[in-house]
């Protein structure tokens, strides 16, 4: 049997019609809209509304404003400062103080007698003869003086005046402008700590 088939590229050009036909009636429609006129309907008139009357403004009785009685202030009681009890000095026990024995001193056994020996009488020594004695030294002859010798007196040569150097100004430091006066800090005060007992 033979097969009816239609080709694949058949359905999409079926669509890309139906759209630009639908495209084109929403297209006529909106211009069709746009050009017919609506007719103008009438105004409707509103009929004259009566003037009321002016009613005067209610005034309002002033009332005392309210007074309040002055409160008294509340006094605090005062409370005592409280004491703290005070803890009385431990007294720690006079111990004693150790005393040594007092040891006997050793006695030390007597040296044996040890028996003196004799001197030994060493051998005389022979006397020396007498030196001679030194002739006298004849007295220094003196020295006839000399003349001193006159040297040739000097020209005078004319005083060259001193060189007079100008004077420097003395270099001026510049003074330094004084330092900010910081403000004192106040020494932290710690605490107390309570003394504890000794064990």
């Amino acid at each position: 049997m033979a097969d009816h088939r239609l080709p694949t590229f058949v359905f999409p050009l079926v669509l890309l019609t139906f759209s630009l036909m639908s495209s084109k009636t929403l297209v006529q429609g909106a211009r069709c809209l746009l050009e017919t006129s609506l007719p103008e309907l009438p105004k409707p008139e509103l009929p004259h509304l009566p003037s009321f009357p002016t009613l005067p403004k209610p005034e309002l009785p002033q009332l005392p404003k309210p007074e309040l009685p002055p409160l008294p202030k509340p006094e605090l009681p005062q409370l005592p400062k409280p004491e703290l009890p005070s803890i009385p000095k431990p007294e720690l026990p006079s111990i004693p103080k150790p005393e040594l024995p007092s040891l006997p001193k050793p006695e030390l056994p007597p040296l044996p007698h040890v028996p003196t020996l004799p001197k030994p009488e060493g051998h005389k020594l022979a006397e020396l003869p007498t030196l001679p004695e030194r002739p006298p030294l004849p007295k220094k002859e003196e020295v006839p003086s000399l003349p001193k010798p006159e040297f040739p007196s000097l020209p005078n040569f004319p005083s060259l005046p001193k060189p007079a150097f100008p004077t420097l100004p003395k270099p001026e430091l510049p003074t330094l402008p004084p330092l900010p006066h910081l403000p004192e800090l106040p020494k932290p005060a710690l605490p107390t700590v309570p003394t504890l007992p000794k064990p």
